[in-house]
Formats: C-alpha cells, sequence, structure tokens
C-alpha cells in the first residue's frame, strides 16, 4: 500500500499527464470552457448554498449569507474580467520590434488556501489556472477539506458534461498534513499560496517558483472632509460581512479630531459601539486570553462575539461591531494588528500628517504592503498616502472589504488574495489574477538597427557637468 507521500506523488503525475494533453489538444475554446465549467460549479444557486453552509459547518468561520455573496460575486467577477483575454496560442505581434509572443501553459499549479473562504479562494485559483491551460492540485486547511471536497466534485460533475479530464483538478487527499503539503510545494511547477505566512514562507523556500501574499491589517483614515455617514455606513457594512474574515476587513480606524465625535455618533448610527479607552484591556484580555485570538471570537456572529467579551449589557441591543479606543501601536498592543472579528481599533489624529503617521507605525507593526483606505473629498490626499506610505493600494471612500479584492465599481482585477510587493515580502504587488497562471515564448526578429550615438545620450549631461 502506497504512504501518504506517495499517494501525492502520483495526484502530482496524474495532474502532470492531464495537463499535457490539456495543453497538446488545446485551444482557446477548451480552455475557456473548462473556465466556465469550474465557474459554473460554485455558482450555480443550490451548490452555491450548499457550499458556503458546509464552509460554516466545518471552520466555525464566517457566516452563510454573505458566504454565498462572496462565492456568487467574486467568481462572476472573476469571468468578467477573463471573458475575451486571448491564453492561447499567438497573443501579440509587433512588427515594429519583430517580436511575436505566444501563451504558454505553466504546468501544474500547486495551491495552498485557507479556512477563512474555503471554496471562493480554490474556485478562483481552479479557474485562472484552467483559463490559462494548467492543471491546479489543491491543498486545503484541515478544516476547509470538506468544502473543498464537494467543490471538486460539483466541478468534476461540470467536467463530465463537457469530456474534460476530471485529473486536471485535484486535491491532496485528507487527512492533511504539513509533509504531504510540502511534497505537493516540491513537485508543483508554480505555487499560489494564500493564509499563513508560514505558509508563504514554506512556498518561497521550497525551490518551486510561488506566487505568495502577504498579511493583512487594513488600516482606514477619516479625514475632516469626509462625507461622515457615507464612511460609517461603508466601514460598518465592510468590517461586518463574512464576520470580518477577510484580509481586506478594516481593522484600524484613524479619525481626525475635528470630526472625531461626530464620526462616533455615525459610527453607533452604523450599529458600530464604542469602547472607551478605559476598557480597551479588558477586550485585549479577553480576545487574546492566552497571547492567541480567542477562537470563540474569530469570525462570529455579533450576538456570539459580544457576549464572548462579555459586552451584553455594555453595548446597546443590535450591535453589529465595537470600535475600542486606544493610542498604542506594536507587539504590547495587539489592538493594533490583525483581530479576525468584529473589533476595529480606533485611533484619534491630531490632523492628516498625524493620521499618515500613524498609519506607518500601524503598518510597520503589521500588514505591510496590503492596503490602506481613505474616507476624503481631497483625492491629493489619496496620492499623498501612495507616495509615502508602505502599502500597494490606497482605497478611496470605498468599503474596504468589496473594493480591495476587485468591485463592479473600481477597476482592480476580481481576486481573493492580494499581493504585497516587497513591503510584505512578495514577489508581487497586484491582486493574484490570470496573468500570473501563464507565461510567454517570445519570437524574435531581426530588425532595421536602432543604435543612437553617444553624443545622443550623454550630450545633455555633458552640457551640464562635462566630460
Amino acid at each position: 500500500m502506497a504512504n501518504d507521500l506517495e499517494i501525492v506523488d502520483q495526484i502530482m503525475e496524474r495532474a502532470r499527464r492531464a495537463q499535457h494533453r490539456f495543453e497538446t489538444d488545446g485551444s482557446q475554446e477548451l480552455f475557456d470552457r473548462a473556465a466556465q465549467a469550474a465557474g459554473w460549479a460554485i455558482m450555480e444557486p443550490s451548490r452555491n448554498r450548499t457550499l458556503a453552509e458546509l464552509a460554516v459547518s466545518t471552520t466555525g468561520l464566517g457566516n452563510v449569507e454573505d458566504k454565498i455573496i462572496k462565492n456568487h460575486r467574486k467568481t462572476l467577477g472573476l469571468m468578467r474580467d477573463i471573458a475575451g483575454v486571448k491564453t492561447h496560442g499567438i497573443i501579440g505581434d509587433d512588427p515594429a520590434t519583430g517580436i511575436t509572443e505566444i501563451a504558454r501553459p505553466i504546468g501544474v499549479v500547486g495551491a495552498v488556501v485557507p479556512s477563512t473562504n474555503p471554496a471562493a479562494t480554490p474556485a478562483n485559483n481552479i479557474i485562472n489556472a484552467l483559463k490559462c491551460g494548467n492543471a491546479i492540485v489543491l491543498s486545503p486547511s484541515p478544516k476547509g477539506i470538506p468544502s473543498c471536497e464537494t467543490l471538486l466534485g460539483y466541478i468534476h460533475a461540470e467536467f463530465a458534461k463537457c469530456g474534460i479530464d476530471p485529473d486536471l483538478v485535484q486535491m491532496v487527499p485528507a487527512p492533511g498534513s504539513k509533509d504531504k503539503t510540502q511534497r505537493m510545494l516540491e513537485k508543483a511547477d508554480l505555487l499560489v499560496v494564500t493564509g499563513s505566512q508560514d505558509n508563504v514562507r514554506r512556498a518561497y523556500s521550497s525551490g518551486t517558483p510561488a506566487v505568495a501574499v502577504g498579511a493583512g491589517n487594513v488600516t482606514v483614515i477619516v479625514d475632516e472632509t469626509a462625507d461622515l455617514t457615507a464612511a460609517a455606513q461603508k466601514i460598518a457594512a465592510s468590517k461586518t460581512f463574512d464576520n470580518a474574515t477577510s484580509c481586506s476587513s478594516e481593522n484600524a480606524v484613524i479619525v481626525l479630531d475635528e470630526v472625531y465625535d461626530a464620526f462616533v455618533a455615525e459610527m453607533a448610527k452604523a450599529r458600530g459601539a464604542l469602547i472607551p479607552a478605559e476598557g480597551a484591556d479588558s477586550i485585549i484580555a479577553k480576545l487574546w486570553p492566552d497571547g492567541h485570538l480567542n477562537r470563540s471570537v474569530i469570525a462570529q456572529d455579533a450576538r456570539v462575539m459580544i457576549k464572548a467579551l462579555e459586552l451584553t449589557d455594555q453595548v446597546p441591543s443590535g450591535t453589529e461591531f465595537v470600535a475600542v479606543e486606544t493610542d498604542g501601536i506594536g507587539p504590547d498592543h495587539p489592538l493594533s494588528g490583525e483581530k479576525l472579528s468584529r473589533v476595529l481599533a480606533l485611533y484619534r489624529a491630531r490632523d492628516f500628517d498625524d493620521a499618515a503617521v500613524t498609519v506607518e507605525r500601524i503598518l510597520d507593526y503589521q500588514g505591510a504592503g496590503h492596503s490602506v483606505g481613505l474616507h476624503t473629498t481631497d483625492d491629493k490626499r489619496a496620492v499623498f498616502l501612495g507616495q509615502v506610505l508602505p502599502t500597494c493600494r490606497v482605497i478611496v471612500n470605498q468599503a474596504h472589504t468589496f473594493a480591495t479584492g476587485g468591485a463592479f465599481t473600481n477597476g482592480m482585477p476580481f481576486s481573493l488574495s492580494m499581493g504585497c510587493g516587497s513591503w510584505g515580502g512578495n514577489s508581487i504587488d497586484t491582486n493574484v489574477h490570470w496573468r500570473h497562471f501563464t507565461q510567454t515564448a517570445k519570437i524574435i526578429r531581426e530588425i532595421p538597427a536602432n543604435e543612437p550615438a553617444v553624443e545622443d545620450i550623454f550630450g545633455a549631461y555633458w552640457a551640464e557637468t562635462g566630460k
């Protein structure tokens, strides 16, 4: 009987053979059909609901209705993004340079996916991989295994309708283990890794090319020019969506002193309860009882979170999230980090420059590279933040969770994985999307010489400095 690692080897070999046939017999129509099959496998309403219910029941994270929305919108947005995109054959031909580009699959993609999105994230990776002519093998988190197995069953059922090889989409079999995942990392041709930073580090050190993403810890500024009602409503909607499972969920809000009290009042209307600074230590003790996030609070419904934090008699009925006043930043102040719950850290700033410094300090502690938010009517401030902060995204006047990973009202590609650039220890600074799943061969032809004179290049420099 084969051992665990031999079983992983067999899965990878089946994926490799399937991918070779997929590429050899490939066409844009075939790649598109496979991607559509995988997309409909998760979007079909009854299957979508089953996946959402299974995800919540097995992981204990998030809520069903929001996961249904996430599965639908993230997949629909991705299908929109890739519609009409050429990923097979000649995709570029430039007579001026003499270069022809030919799209080529990468091979077998290995994807490590988190328990926070055990259906939406693997579906996103699968669709991108198939669109570009690849096979893909998933390694879900232990709690995400049932959702992943069910999703693959739905995809294989759709493949059967189209005559597509089910070995193109497989997973490391249960039970999950670090050894089996490591073997998959080493055997794949490309890794796409979302989840813990331990997984990211293992991917980068595996010897296989990797597209991995950094940690989130979204910090948002509300300045004195902002529409406070809209800002409070958007922050509330974003913070509570799927019980704050998203890496794009707001974790800290910095409000300028001039509008602080007015914003708190608007936040209360949006069902956000203020916990004054003197109550922060009690929240910290219950949210991190042993130095680790309390599992009875992580990604839970509001009533569960409120009860676990012993706030039932301290916040208004109908409270959906809490904002805890603090000014501490760093490892000794855990409120300044990612909380994966309906808990915000609330900071007060003297002015916009002071707020920007606070954001930078928070990102230096956790979340560098991912994204920041700004509610303002002064667009120059958004540009300023993009020029000075260690961040790849500045989300302006939007509900952060819905905007960062692509929205129908902004131009970001739909994704559940955000590259964080060098600030976050990543090789990419964009949302993970289809372009990361393909590569090109270039045909290079001779063209007329385009060699400048040395004087043309250095003339202005010499005029200024001398030779």
